[in-house]
């Protein structure tokens, strides 16, 4: 069975610390992801996520509202009891893996950033991809 997320999307609010009685750091946040709609006014997808340890120091002490990151994780499903004693239901990502996304310099944005290739781009016209028939994998 298969149990893997890759999220890629903003930071709700800042990330909240506590630590666990034995010392564990534990960081709560919450992405928002973009619905794949043509709908602009479409609000973004919600999602908890967990980040455990240095993980978790490292983003309190550098990620804000609003950051770009990358996330991949495993769905987690936990209960726990109310204070009035009924019973909640919580869906959150466990991080294994949190890369930020953007400059560490707050003025300069992502859009800044000019990421190049080695490789210039090829326009395509009918976006199919043209291999010779030696590179075919089989």
């Amino acid at each position: 069975m298969i149990n893997r997320v890759v999220l890629v999307g903003r930071l709700a609010r800042d990330p909240e610390l506590r630590t666990t009685n034995s010392g564990t750091s534990i960081c709560s946040f919450t992405v928002g992801v973009d619905k794949r709609s043509k709908n602009p006014d479409e609000a973004p997808n919600w999602i908890p996520c967990v980040a455990f340890q240095n993980t978790a120091d490292l983003m309190t002490k550098s990620l804000r509202k609003g950051s770009l990151v990358g996330i991949e994780g495993r769905l987690n499903q936990r209960t726990y009891d109310r204070k009035d004693g009924t019973k909640a239901y919580v869906l959150e990502v466990l991080c294994d893996s949190i890369q930020f996304l953007e400059p560490k310099s707050k003025n300069a944005s992502l859009e800044e950033v000019v990421f190049e290739s080695d490789v210039p781009a090829q326009e395509n016209k009918n976006d199919t991809l043209e291999l010779p028939e030696d590179d075919l994998p089989f």
